[in-house]
């Protein structure tokens, strides 16, 4: 089942059970691939470039949580948080930081690293590993810590 198929099939049981909340994150959801199917470049959409679509939507309103959890907005900080949650069901399973730190340390050896000079390197070969199980700030973070000790 694509995402869009089940993005409908999400959407149809919200509006029967009066969810407002999953609705709003739905409709969101599907807008964005409905703007990514007539973005006039004809290209498919993969199911990678589905997870892209998403973990951008999910990062753009915790980038607008953030804001709002500093201004003291605290109602436009929840309904951010309301929509990351019904958005975030749309990803892949999230990797813990153990089994993450096992990835890296493959990558590492795998493109023999020796220091930060090497960071993009490790980057690239983890990112494609981990496609959508794991936000880029934690994996970079997680890369430079490896490769300083």
């Amino acid at each position: 089942m694509t995402l869009e198929e089940r993005i409908i099939q999400d959407m149809k049981n919200a509006m029967r059970s009066k969810d407002k909340v999953a609705l709003r994150g739905i409709r969101a959801v599907k807008a964005a691939i409905m703007l990514l199917k007539t973005d006039g470049s004809g290209d498919e959409i993969t199911p990678e470039k589905e997870i892209k679509l998403v973990q951008k939507m999910v990062k753009q309103r915790k980038d607008s949580y953030d804001i709002y959890a500093k201004q003291g907005r605290e109602d436009l900080a929840a309904v951010e948080q309301e929509e990351i949650d019904v958005i975030s069901q749309y990803l892949p399973k999230q990797l813990d930081e153990e089994s993450l730190k096992d990835v890296i340390a493959e990558a590492i050896t795998e493109v023999g690293a020796v220091g930060m000079k090497d960071m993009g390197k490790v980057m690239g070969v983890v990112t494609a590993k981990v496609a959508g199980q794991a936000e880029g700030k934690v994996i970079s973070g997680l890369v430079k810590e490896a490769l300083m000790s």
